[in-house]
């Protein structure tokens, strides 16, 4: 039979049609061209039906014998980079099972006994998502034990804490990275929960309605690792809810990644200079030889928008369908493909970007953000960051709360007619707003003194700070 001869048959719908599809057509319809990255997939899931259906006697030993040799030459051509995709055959499903009839016969077209290509690509998109979730959790951890590592450095670097980004009080600069330890913590949270229900089977769904075949469903999930069936034919081939959820989990992840982006941005820049990123993940600007330019956080900045609108995109996708599967759905693959492409290449940078590099030389990493501390304190010296701290004095003084906010007001305000801080105000002025002040004040108006007093769970003391350290190094490990 020539290759063309197998073409044609391996479109299982064509004997029904009295001309050919158009050119214009094929390219519109086919998806082989982006959906070929499924290739392990289809072949893992395809070799778990066959042993499926030989083990139940639906097709004989000598064929599943012969799948599995096809299917082991078919993987080789493919990581080789000579398997032949053809446009013609429309997607990765029937360009393999065109070439494994050619190199098997009769045994190849046996395999598709008791499945549609319906329950088999959202076979293939679960089996191959969940292993790339898996990739994106470790690389989630690694993010994590970075920050971690900065922040164990840094514990007793004073950084003013903003709200509204005016300065409000002062906090650990290792306090506020552990903030983002714990955004992506939860993110890594949510990936666990989608791959859960990612791991489901929906092979044996077959078209719509199930099949009149005596398949072993559960047979083939377990072989798979897969954690249970799709209880319902018609849900299993047209559910998309897996792919939903992981990219509201990357788009929620992404803006972690993104308002991070944004303190880097803020922090580099001249007017702040808290920080400085390594060389590498920076450019230069084609006029102006001063500058050295934020590209990687501002880009990670810019691609959330993008995996956002990946999101919006799936869930509008999936809105009018009605039950089971739709032609629709082939759209769902290159936003769900790019989500996970954009979010694990921005963790990878990132996770390079906070951790550093090895150098292999010393053996030591190198980190990519160098923490500038005295620009930090200073700032936060210029802000009466321990304003709340003089009111919190007052009140253990016996002062309503609302009355001491309202003293020390009065007494910020002293202080700013004077260009000086609350703690450069002598004691004489301090008991002219209230006489209950004494020579302790100073303590807590210093940045040290208003850190060292937040000693309590979740707070920004040093001691707090490397308590949650020890914690996350104990969860990361």
């Amino acid at each position: 039979m020539s290759t063309n001869q197998l073409d044609k048959k391996s479109e299982a719908w064509s004997a029904l049609f009295s001309e050919p599809m158009s050119e214009l057509v094929k390219r519109y319809t086919a998806s082989v061209f982006f959906d070929k990255r499924l290739w392990l997939a289809d072949i893992t899931g395809s070799l778990a039906h066959a042993e499926m259906l030989a083990a139940q006697n639906i097709i004989a030993a000598s064929d599943l014998a012969d799948i599995q040799r096809g299917m082991a030459q078919i993987r080789s051509e493919i990581e080789a980079g000579t398997f032949e995709w053809k446009l013609d055959l429309e997607d990765v499903h029937l360009n393999i099972e065109a070439r494994l009839t050619q190199l098997v016969g009769d045994a190849g077209k046996r395999l598709h006994t008791g499945r549609s290509r319906n329950d088999q690509v959202a076979t293939d998109v679960r089996l191959w998502l969940r292993d790339e979730i898996d990739l994106i959790s470790d690389l989630l951890k690694e993010l994590q034990v970075a920050l971690v590592d900065v922040a164990e450095k840094n514990v007793e670097v004073i950084l003013p804490g903003f709200t509204h980004l005016q300065v409000a009080q002062p906090v650990s600069f290792a306090h506020h990275l552990l903030a983002y330890v714990e955004m992506f913590s939860r993110d890594a949270e949510r990936m666990a929960d989608v791959r859960r229900r990612t791991n489901r089977l929906p092979l044996g769904s077959a078209a719509l309605a199930g099949t009149t075949y005596p398949l072993d469903r559960e047979r083939v999930a377990k072989t798979l690792g897969m954690e249970g069936v799709c209880q319902n034919s018609l849900d299993g081939v047209s559910d998309r809810d897996f792919a939903i959820e992981f990219t509201a989990a990357a788009s929620l992840c992404m803006v972690h990644i993104s308002r991070f982006s944004e303190e880097l941005i803020l922090w580099m820049s001249q007017n702040f200079g808290f920080v400085k990123i390594a060389d590498r993940f920076t450019t230069g600007s084609s006029i102006m030889p001063q500058k050295k330019n934020p590209d990687v956080p501002e880009l990670a900045r810019g691609k959330t928008g993008r995996v956002v609108g990946h999101l919006m995109g799936l869930i509008t996708l999936m809105k009018g369908q009605p039950l089971a599967y739709n032609k629709d759905n082939q759209e769902d693959k290159e936003p769900l493909f790019d989500t996970v492409d954009t979010l694990k290449d921005t963790l990878r940078i990132f996770c390079e970007m906070v951790g550093g590099q090895l150098n292999p030389a010393t053996g030591q990493k190198e980190g990519g953000i160098t923490v500038n501390a005295a620009a930090m304190e200073a700032a936060a010296n210029k802000g009466y960051a321990t304003a709340t701290d003089l009111a919190d004095y007052l009140v253990k003084k016996g002062l309503p709360f609302r009355d001491a906010h309202e003293t020390v007001a009065h007494a910020v305000k002293a202080a700013t007619s004077h260009n000086c801080d609350l703690s450069e105000l002598p004691l004489a002025v301090l008991q002219g707003f209230n006489a209950s002040i004494e020579k302790d004040v100073y303590e807590c108006l210093s940045l040290r003194g208003s850190l060292n007093a937040r000693n309590t769970l979740g707070g920004t003391a040093p001691a707090q700070v490397k308590a949650q350290i020890a914690r996350h190094r104990t969860r990361l490990a």
